[in-house]
């Protein structure tokens, strides 16, 4: 080891900051706009010039700097800092002068409790800088943000509708005159694989057709409650040309072939007498060419944006997109990620914002039909504005308790695209994202990839980030129409675009006990961490497939195996856990254990109230235990528990039993965890 590295260990080794601990910082985590926080770092001895370092702001930062205070017969530095009145992203670090040299104290990457490391230079914050060294951050939201409650700790289950189910009076020949369209390929046998060819003088376009409408989920819907269902999150319903519908033809009429604006109408009405909620997927980046707006194809009456400009015609659609000629002649257009089909749209067109947020338009429309909130799609690609109009015009449609989520595959609280960073997480604009943050982690855990310490220090460094009232609603999944389903992953898919070898991937024999095994795992962890828990049909009975379009195939209603039933049977029992106890919805989380294959965490109300102070029902707490290993393990959790009684142990579900803990009030409490296994303890005072 050389001298100079020597000379920075022992550097590292003397000063410290923690940010999710308190006596480093506190209050812990994002913060509201003007409240204050104390921060502390522990310097080394020899260190002169303690200095806090400063930038906030969001499309344009100002840097800052001020003196720390160095607290009495310690080495400990003080400083209080009352945070901007602007919603806001705060990046901090602090400087030192040793031994001639100056030193920076930044973030580190999965550490534990969010301990920093030493740089010999400041941190890069830009939003096109390469984040190396690494700051600390603090989220600074608008203090009025306050998120739906029905949303917060509740159960998604989420419906790509073609796939889901047929309505008892389905009819082969009413699917394939309800919008015909040369293109499109119509299975009358709801059991074949999805196609991947296409049709010879078109290749594959995503048309092809199972008949699942919107009464066949009207006439499911016993079943979704059985699951714990809270909302429904349905795939794009609007009038389309594809099977997916993400080139929307008429946002305002649902596809024929789902049933009309009628069938959804009885759909929510009937969802609200089971108490289910429904949330439209929306697009609002693009459009499709096969639609009213567009009508490339003119294949609807009037005139669309494209004819008005190769003929020159009257279009109230043609200042939604941006047509052109190429040097050659030829028509040209903006499209989304080169997709002729898929052209985009000028989201600050006055015209556009009026079609979807004024009296009438799409939001005013749905609202009224029985929506309850929107997911946007490609949340990145829409304007900051166009999203902020998109949350006001909502919450004043449905007396402020509608949702709006957003597609954010990253960390949503220091998202950065178009050259900027972007008001994801300041309470303006979602109430919060899809958990493709939480989905990565979590398979990265059970797959062996990174250990409970590192998947717990990432998943800490989220709810770090994220408020509190964002991130109780955060759509934790792990499965989805875009991605491989779980199932299928966890069965170590290749990592290929070969759709020929997508379709026949498939878990093995061999390996189809322990990836079931980790797959109920996976929904414990669900059911069991903060925020909403999405479900994606069919992964309740441990369906598989791979990229789009494997991951859409066909729920196998009259085709459920014995293996697949015990699993819907473990999945139903263990969300009435969540159903039946606050402190697994809006309850306070502590990491308890993680080491290697085990993580354990508990979920807990305080004096009997949940996170945000209202009285919470069910248990005072419930401890989960995970193993992802291939041998069980034992785990000592502590002395002076009140454990689960015996009158609530009789009434826990079969599925769950050798899963629960009776602890011995006052006692020591030693649990035993089966390889790839789940054990809870439940503490009832």
């Amino acid at each position: 080891m050389s001298a100079e590295t020597d000379n920075y260990n022992g550097i590292q080794a003397r000063c410290r900051h923690a940010s999710r601990l308190p006596d480093y910082r506190t209050p812990f985590g994002a913060r509201p706009s003007d409240s204050t926080v104390d921060l502390f770092f522990d310097a080394p001895d020899s260190a002169l010039n303690i200095t806090f370092c400063y930038t906030y702001g969001l499309y344009k930062f100002t840097y800052h700097e001020e003196p720390m205070y160095r607290l009495a017969s310690s080495n400990r530095y003080r400083v209080t800092l009352r945070l901007p009145h602007e919603p806001s992203i705060l990046f901090y670090w602090f400087r030192f002068n040793e031994g001639g040299n100056t030193w920076f104290y930044g973030a580190g990457w999965d550490t534990k409790d969010g301990e920093g490391c030493l740089y010999d230079c400041p941190p890069r914050v830009g939003a096109d800088e390469d984040k190396y060294p690494y700051a600390f951050q603090i989220t600074v939201y608008n203090k009025d943000f306050k998120t739906p409650d029905s949303m917060k700790g509740s159960m998604i289950y989420q419906i790509f509708p073609d796939r889901f189910a047929r309505d008892r009076s389905f009819s082969f020949e009413k699917m394939t005159s309800a919008s015909p369209r040369s293109e499109r390929i119509y299975h009358e046998d709801w059991g074949e694989d999805v196609d991947i060819y296409g049709k010879p003088e078109t290749g594959y376009l995503a048309c092809d057709f199972y008949g699942g409408s919107l009464r066949g989920i009207t006439e499911k819907l016993g079943y979704i409650k059985s699951l714990g269902i809270d909302i429904i999150y349905l795939n794009p319903i609007f009038e389309a040309r594809s099977s997916h519908r993400y080139d929307t033809a008429d946002y305002l009429c649902v596809d024929p072939i789902l049933g009309g604006n009628a069938a959804f109408e009885e759909l929510a009405a009937k969802a609200k007498e089971y108490g289910i909620r429904i949330i439209l997927d929306g697009v609002f980046s693009h459009t499709g060419a096969d639609s009213k707006y567009f009508n490339k194809f003119d294949r609807y009456d009037g005139t669309g944006a494209y004819k008005a400009f190769t003929d020159g015609s009257e279009s109230k659609y043609r200042s939604w997109y941006n047509i052109f000629r190429d040097d050659k002649g030829s028509v040209c257009y903006d499209c989304w990620w080169g997709f002729p089909d898929l052209p985009n749209v000028n989201e600050d067109d006055l015209s556009y914002r009026n079609f979807v947020f004024g009296d009438g338009g799409v939001v005013d429309t749905w609202t009224s039909r029985g929506a309850d909130g929107i997911r946007l799609d490609v949340s990145d690609e829409l304007p900051d504005g166009f999203i902020r109009q998109m949350r006001s015009t909502i919450k004043d449609k449905t007396n402020g308790h509608g949702m709006l989520v957003g597609e954010v595959w990253e960390d949503a609280s220091n998202k950065c695209s178009y050259g900027s960073y972007r008001d994801f997480m300041l309470g303006n604009t979602h109430d919060s994202v899809m958990g493709y943050t939480f989905r990565h982690v979590i398979l990265d855990f059970l797959c062996g990839y990174i250990s409970a310490e590192i998947a717990d220090s990432r998943l800490e460094g989220f709810r770090e980030r994220y408020p509190a009232e964002a991130y109780y609603c955060i759509m934790n999944l792990v499965s989805s129409h875009d991605v491989p389903r779980i199932m299928t992953m966890l069965g170590g898919a290749p990592d290929t675009d070969d759709r020929e070898v997508q379709k026949k991937t498939a878990v093995s024999k061999q390996d189809y006990a322990r990836c079931a095994a980790l797959c109920r795992m996976a929904y414990a962890f669900q059911i069991a961490y903060v925020g909403a828990s999405c479900i994606y049909y069919g992964d309740e009975i441990l369906m598989q497939g791979y990229k789009d379009p494997f991951n859409r195939r066909t729920y196998p209603w009259n085709s459920i195996t014995g293996v697949q039933r015990e699993n819907l049977t473990y999945v139903r029992d263990i969300s009435g856990l969540r159903r039946g106890n606050d402190c697994l919805r809006t309850g306070f989380y502590r990491t308890v254990f993680a080491q290697g294959d085990v993580l354990v965490f508990e979920r807990y109300l305080s004096a009997g109230e949940d996170y945000f102070g209202k009285e919470g029902k069910g248990v005072s707490k419930i401890v989960f235990a995970l193993n992802r290993s291939s041998s069980p393990v034992n785990i000592h959790l502590g002395e002076g528990v009140s454990g689960i009684n015996a009158e609530i142990a009789e009434s826990l579900p079969d599925a769950l039993e050798g899963c629960i803990v009776n602890a011995v009030p006052g006692n020591d409490v030693n649990i035993r965890t089966d390889a790839y296994g789940v054990t809870f303890v439940i503490y009832n005072q």
